[in-house]
């Protein structure tokens, strides 16, 4: 999976959206009792997230892979997927 496009939600939630057209919600809260994910308790810097396309990374450090998305993602269309996650505060734009 490549991934296209990545927007931040509340509550730890990620939309992301594959090249292939493919969009789904990544739940991140799981990963933010390691000490890696820790930072990202502050949405401020669940915000300030990289698309490396088989990737995302956080300035803190934190990453994961395409393949732990593709196979932990929520699929869903479009708009079910944009509906399902309540938009983040910053009402942040697309990340690509």
């Amino acid at each position: 999976m490549n991934i296209a496009e990545i927007i931040p939600k509340d509550n730890y939630m990620l939309y992301i959206k594959a090249e292939d057209g493919k969009t789904g919600l990544f739940d991140v809260k799981p990963y933010l009792e390691s000490e890696v994910f820790a930072p990202l308790k502050d949405s401020t810097e669940f915000e300030r997230i990289h698309n490396g396309k088989y990737f995302i990374e956080w300035d803190c450090g934190a990453d994961l892979s395409a393949d732990t998305i593709q196979a932990r993602w929520e699929t869903a269309s479009t708009g079910d997927a944009q509906q399902s996650a309540p938009v983040d505060s910053a009402d942040a734009a697309p990340l690509s």
